[in-house]
């Protein structure tokens, strides 16, 4: 193959821009709709991927195919020893780099994170309630989790935005409770509607609480507008008439994002996935490991991205629960 940068492109004319990698399926918590609470088996550290093994991979994206955004994610990411080291390696490729986290142990290493060149930061929150969360995440780590808020808020991260998944009869009850907690920190609240990579298979349709109704909720407390169009983004968006910031949804049950889908995803174990919800993996670390080249390695990413379907399927008969959880894929 030829060297110079080409655009990686599904069969929709789907352009990719966007690798998400998980670094660990390790967690520190056991949320109820990613985690088994107990029996999660973690892959021996000999099968997860080395930080030299993800640049290498990360480092073809980039200057290869053009990708121009990096997500770090887990299961939860700060459980990884030395995180900050690969972070040095990917900033230095010169792309938005950004992690998801369960900001638990934020309040210790934010500064240090954002140091490294970590750009942009997510933190999973779902509730404001102590005993709700403890039975939500199987630990009691609120306060710390708030206090890593306030640290990334402190160490410059811009934007910082907390994901809220909403389970109805879980806590949906809070939506704008946490809509007014973003409008006082400053940060966006991304609300994620519910999604069938729960680990005990207790998902339905009828848990789903859904954009429409979820801005319905907060714009009757706080009036909104909408924003223009998000494009390859997940979320749409929307700004406080007042002033005091922006809200999001993410609506993947109800309105699917999938037609404009840039993303593609490495598990922990170098395993490469078109989809959160794709039935499929493509070997990269057999490669990695067996003096592969890079064309060879490329080859493999193009075969699997000429392969990508149009969109997950949720609520079809045609559609199939991926067999591994949230958590061992990689958000």
């Amino acid at each position: 193959m030829s060297g110079g940068v080409r655009d990686l492109v599904d069969p929709y004319g789907r352009v990719i821009r966007d690798l998400r990698i998980s670094v660990t399926d390790r967690c520190n918590f056991r949320c109820t709709y990613c985690m088994p609470s107990e029996g999660m088996e973690w892959l021996p550290r000999s099968e997860v991927l080395s930080f030299e093994e993800i640049e290498r991979v990360a480092r073809l994206f980039v200057e290869r195919f053009g990708v121009d955004g990096i997500r770090l994610t887990g299961g939860e990411p700060t459980v990884r020893a030395h995180l900050t080291t690969l972070i040095e390696k990917l900033a230095a490729l010169g792309v938005d780099l950004a992690m998801t986290t369960n900001g638990a142990t934020l309040r210790n290493s934010a500064h240090d994170l954002r140091a490294a060149g970590l750009g942009r930061i997510n933190i999973s929150l779902d509730t404001l309630q102590r005993e709700r969360f403890a039975e939500m995440t199987r630990r009691d780590e609120l306060d710390n989790v708030l206090a890593g808020i306030d640290a990334a808020i402190d160490a410059g991260f811009e934007p910082v935005k907390i994901n809220t998944v909403v389970e109805r009869g879980a806590n949906d009850d809070e939506i704008v409770a946490m809509a007014e907690f973003g409008r006082e920190r400053g940060v966006e609240v991304r609300f994620i509607e519910f999604m069938p990579l729960d680990a005990s298979g207790h998902w339905a349709n009828d848990r789903v609480v859904g954009q429409d109704e979820i801005v319905e909720r907060i714009a009757a407390v706080f009036p909104l507008e909408q924003m223009p169009a998000r494009g390859a983004a997940p979320a749409d968006r929307w700004r406080y008439l007042d002033g005091r910031g922006t809200v999001g949804v993410i609506p993947t049950v109800t309105k699917p994002f999938c037609g404009d889908c840039d993303r593609v995803r490495l598990t922990a174990e170098g395993q490469f996935r078109t989809c959160l919800f794709a039935t499929e993996e493509s070997d990269l670390r057999s490669l990695l490991r067996s003096e592969g080249d890079d064309d060879a390695l490329a080859a493999l990413i193009e075969a699997a991205v000429g392969a990508k379907w149009a969109g997950h399927q949720i609520n079809q008969v045609s559609f199939i629960r991926p067999a591994r959880t949230m958590s061992q894929i990689g958000g």
